[in-house]
Parts: C-alpha cells; structure tokens; sequence
C-alpha cells in the first residue's frame, strides 16, 4: 500500500457512491475516469474510508487532481496514491474550503486579487464543476507561477 497523501473530510463531497456498497471502488473509478485528469492504468480500491489509487499520471497536475477527485467524495477520508506513478516536479498549494469561502475570496487570500479566481477553476474543473458551488470541507489545488 502507499503512504497516505492527503486527509479528507469524509462526510462531505460528491455523492458518487453509498457506504458499504459492493461496487463502490468501481464507481468511485468511473468518476475519476469520466474527467480523467491525465492518469493511465488507473486502478482504485475502497478500504473502509481510504481510497487507494494507482496507474500513471501524465505530470504532477494529473497526479494532484487525481488525488482530490477520490478525496472530495462523499465517503473517502484519505487518498493513499504511494503507486500513483508519473508525479514530479512543482506542486501546486491546497487549500481546504471553508463556510462561507467562494473562489473570489480564496483567490483574494492566496493571490491578493479575487478576479484571479478564475484561475483556481480552471486548475480544479475535474473537482469543481460549477465556480459558484464549492463547499466545506473540499480541497481544491492553487496552482502558482
């Protein structure tokens, strides 16, 4: 098994799936796959509340979406992705969403100008779907440069 990644808040997220249900590894993965961030070979299990992932990511974005589609579903409380292999190089921040957080006022706090807030949409389309609908407890990448 890989070493853990990230923590999560596993009462919140994306409802992809029900607890305890026989399939929910394999639906967790078409979720993954339906925007797939750039990752070959992917391969996920569920033990309890930690997802496992693997195959190959494309480059370290890849790597860090991957992580955070598992991670903010509801149901997942930690990513293990010790096997997810291709990630290297710059990294990009992460920041948990907190009540009453928009991408505005985020990309305020991080970048000193809210208009940048397009920016962390963009870096997180495969997580978010709608700028205007994030929520407490998600993480969401902040890419710098």
């Amino acid at each position: 098994m890989g070493v853990p990644l990230f923590d999560f808040v596993a009462n919140v997220g994306k409802n992809v799936f029900k607890r305890g249900e026989a399939n929910a590894a394999d639906k967790l993965k078409q979720h993954i796959e339906a925007n797939n961030p750039g990752v070959s070979d992917l391969q996920v299990s569920l033990d309890g509340e930690t997802a496992v992932i693997s195959g190959t990511a494309s480059d370290q974005a890849a790597y860090e979406k991957a992580v955070l589609m598992a991670g903010n579903v509801e149901g997942v409380g930690k990513v293990e992705a010790g096997s997810l292999a291709g990630a290297g190089g710059g990294s990009a921040e992460f920041v948990l969403v907190q009540e009453g957080d928009s991408l505005w006022a985020i990309a305020e706090r991080v970048y000193g100008s809210g208009a940048r807030y397009t920016e962390i949409f963009e870096a997180n389309r495969e997580v978010i779907e709608d700028p205007d609908l994030i929520f407490p407890g998600q993480k969401l990448r902040i890419p710098r440069g």
